[in-house]
């Protein structure tokens, strides 16, 4: 199994987040697939993972035993926003995105074999 299948569209995801006063916050959120490369995630009611995004960029997301490391960056318009809109539009009709999250993935882990996966 290749380790994008983990966090392919629809796929559940852990993503936690830290303060600049390192307070860690975690929250389950929903995998709306990759572009070119980067994970997109949609805000739909994260308010403290979004805080803490725009004080520490660091994320740490896992799905399945695999584990991703990277930034994040967050837009409430432009082309990233309104592909998340559209993506999350096949997902959920009832579901209101306030922010686009665009994952650069910087580290991939596998937690099962414990060792890193070449990207």
């Amino acid at each position: 199994m290749n380790w994008k299948d983990n966090f392919e569209e629809g796929k559940e995801l852990i993503l936690a987040t830290s303060s600049k006063d390192s307070k860690p916050n975690a929250n389950i959120c929903i995998s709306l697939g990759f572009s070119e490369n980067k994970l997109l995630i949609a805000d739909c009611q994260m308010n403290t993972t979004i805080k803490n995004i725009r004080e520490n960029q660091r994320v740490c997301i896992i799905s399945g035993y695999f584990r991703i490391k990277g930034s994040a960056e967050l837009f409430s318009s432009g082309e990233h926003f309104n592909t998340c809109s559209k993506i999350l539009a096949t997902q959920d009709n009832s579901l209101k995105m306030k922010t686009a999250l665009v994952i650069n993935i910087e580290e991939v882990f596998d937690l099962d074999k414990g060792k890193d996966v070449i990207l």
